[in-house]
């Protein structure tokens, strides 16, 4: 499952044709997701975030955990023993 789907059903963050041209976006707000990820890579990071958006906080950790959860369930998928 894509992670975008996965945060959407935890009602992390949305897609709405209403806001933000489609783009998805933080539940309850108009920050688009990509700016989140758009700060980590930058020299902002998640401080930066936290102290623009600081509303977003939880939200923020919920999309760290919910990546890091999928890259450690895709890392054991991917080394699982199969018997040959």
């Amino acid at each position: 499952m894509k992670i975008e789907k996965i945060l959407e059903n935890r009602g992390i963050i949305h897609a709405d044709p209403e806001i933000m041209s489609g783009a998805y976006v933080f539940v309850g707000s108009r920050v688009p997701v990509q700016t989140f990820f758009d700060y980590l890579e930058g020299e902002e990071g998640l401080a930066e975030f936290i102290n623009d958006f600081p509303y977003l906080e939880n939200q923020a950790i919920q999309v760290l955990e919910q990546v890091a959860k999928l890259m450690i369930d895709q890392e054991r998928n991917s080394n699982a023993y199969t018997p040959g």
